[in-house]
């Protein structure tokens, strides 16, 4: 079961946008739970004994807190809850990019672009559900796919870098070929040439020659497949 919650100071508008998701989990078969809020400071006193809510739909202006604030607030400890932004104005786009939010949704909002982004929410939340098992020294661990920036091949064994959200960077290397760690990680994941495999959503910037990761790390790219690595990053987005 997922949970939705509307976050939202104009009661028609949350009854509205609560109605149109009610009616997307039904046409779907989704098992959904769903919440109201009239406020972000609401939110925020709920979401401090319970941060369970996987998809939030967010109102920008508000009278006390912004919805910008509360969603600061919240990225700080959660980095998986997705954020859609409904909002009648367009002067804070560039926020939602800074708290990372899935989608910016103006008002009014129709049925079909409010359901396309919820598929979308589904997509990014199964995804980052998906995990990699590494078995050493007699001991099983699960990597969150989302939180391996890259794989790096050197003769017969593969170092899996990944960001974790609570302990800090981690280092895993394992007895693999590149082709037998590729067949694990799915879609998401880009390889280059020979030696490396890169999470398409840790890329910050792709040059001629390299790919830089929002980690600090800058994979060398073969040029042959400049063109073909950023139609992938598009197509993820």
């Amino acid at each position: 079961m997922i949970i939705i919650a509307v976050c939202d100071d104009e009661s028609a508008e949350t009854s509205y946008i609560s109605g149109l998701t009610r009616k997307w989990a039904a046409n779907r078969s989704i098992s959904a739970r769903f919440l109201e809020y009239s406020s972000a400071e609401s939110f925020l006193f709920a979401y401090e004994d319970d941060k369970s809510a996987n998809i939030l739909l967010l109102d920008i202006q508000m009278g006390g807190m912004d919805g910008v604030s509360l969603a600061r607030t919240i990225r700080k400890s959660n980095k998986t809850i997705q954020i859609i932004f409904v909002t009648g104005y367009m002067d804070y786009i560039a926020d939602g990019y800074d708290v990372d939010a899935l989608h910016y949704l103006l008002k009014p909002v129709t049925e079909e672009k409010l359901a396309s982004v919820l598929d979308r929410a589904m997509d990014k939340l199964a995804y980052n559900e998906r995990a990699l098992y590494i078995s050493r020294a007699g001991e099983t661990e699960l990597i969150p796919m989302h939180e391996i920036q890259c794989v790096e091949v050197r003769r017969n064994y593969v170092t899996v870098y990944a960001k974790g959200e609570g302990e800090g960077d981690g280092e895993y290397v394992l007895k693999k070929t590149l082709g037998e760690i590729e067949k694990e990680l799915g879609g998401g994941f880009f390889r280059l040439g020979r030696s490396y495999i890169v999470n398409l959503r840790h890329i910050r910037k792709i040059t001629k020659t390299d790919v830089h990761l929002m980690g600090g790390m800058v994979v060398p790219l073969p040029r042959r497949l400049y063109g073909e690595i950023n139609k992938a990053l598009i197509e993820q987005l």
